[in-house]
């Protein structure tokens, strides 16, 4: 396909879309308000937002969603404008409810195998953590625990993010999941790295989150998920934000790491980052790693995996480097 036949490709798809979220965005607002009065009974909230949502579903974004996360569990397909919509809405009419009639409603959704009520959920979830902190964490550690795409991860994140701006000592909720065996909590320390700063433009912009953000992103970098490595140059890239000369030196101290060890998955992510440099700093660090790809089936030469391997043969029983132990055997930091 040509250039030009890709962007009129392209065009008439967004003209697609526009038209369809114009056609149901009313019907996604009174969804929205009709949900409200389903609120203190969870069953049939669930199962209301679930007919509802049906109602507003589109069949091509629905295979445009399954095309970019492969694998991806239930789903309806709908549009995020119509699923904010709703939300929104619904949020409008719930102002000045407490939390406590909240809460189970979030939790039934968050057990829905439908992904559009998951992360529906996580949003409510957002609206319950500064009343009942939590219980409302709770459900979003089991959330983490069973999520399995890129993007119940990140909408995911971009409600742990202001639970760990509001509650500082809520870093340690990333710090446990570096050594998680799955490659999606791992994902979610990234990228809930990368949403901090945009989702609190002065919290979110402090030097402790660069300082945090980039300890986690040193315990991961190595790690050689593609899922992992994307969130973590995410991370880096937004993390320019707070302290781009943090993040350069990091860069550099990672790519030269990266090419006296021919460490491919370490140098994907100091080379994605890049973008974010000046153009001083990047053009010397991107020579530095010249020819230093990823392979299949590389090793994990993450710091974190390390930590979790030596943990386990010297006090839990052996394990094979370049693996991940039992999530129940994670260390302590």
């Amino acid at each position: 396909m040509t250039a030009a036949a890709a962007a009129r490709t392209s065009s008439a798809t967004t003209l697609a879309s526009n038209a369809f979220v114009a056609t149901h965005i009313d019907a996604a607002r009174d969804l929205g308000r009709r949900l409200a009065d389903e609120v203190d009974g969870p069953a049939g909230f669930v199962a209301a937002t679930r007919d509802g949502l049906a109602t507003l579903a589109d069949p091509a974004y629905l295979a445009g969603q399954r095309l970019v996360a492969p694998g991806i569990g239930p789903l309806l397909g709908v549009r995020l404008p119509l699923l904010e919509s709703v939300h929104r809405a619904l949020a409008d009419e719930l102002r000045g409810v407490r939390a406590a009639r909240l809460l189970p409603v979030a939790e039934a959704l968050a057990r829905d195998p439908l992904r559009e009520l998951r992360w529906f959920a996580c949003w409510l979830l957002g609206r319950i953590l500064p009343d009942d902190p939590e219980r409302a964490w709770q459900a979003l550690r089991q959330l983490a625990a069973e999520a399995d795409d890129w993007i119940s991860v990140d909408t995911l994140a971009a409600t742990i993010g202001p639970g760990i701006l509001r509650e500082p000592y809520r870093w340690a909720e990333l710090e446990q999941l570096v050594y998680s065996p799955s490659r999606w909590e791992r994902r979610l320390v990234g990228s809930t790295v990368a949403t901090i700063p945009f989702v609190d433009r002065a919290a979110g912009r402090t030097p402790d989150v660069a300082a945090r953000g980039l300890a986690l992103v040193g315990l991961l970098i190595g790690d050689p998920e593609p899922d992992v490595q994307k969130a973590l140059s995410w991370a880096l890239r937004n993390l320019t934000a707070v302290d781009p000369a943090a993040v350069t030196a990091f860069c550099r101290r990672e790519g030269g790491r990266a090419a006296a060890t021919a460490d491919g998955a370490r140098a994907w992510v100091v080379r994605d980052a890049l973008a974010k440099l000046a153009p001083t700093d990047s053009v010397g660090i991107r020579a530095l790693l010249a020819g230093v790809r990823r392979t299949p089936a590389a090793a994990n030469t993450s710091a974190a995996a390390a930590t979790a391997v030596a943990f386990v043969q010297t006090g839990r029983g052996t394990a094979t480097p370049g693996t991940q132990p039992d999530l129940n055997r994670r260390p302590i930091p």
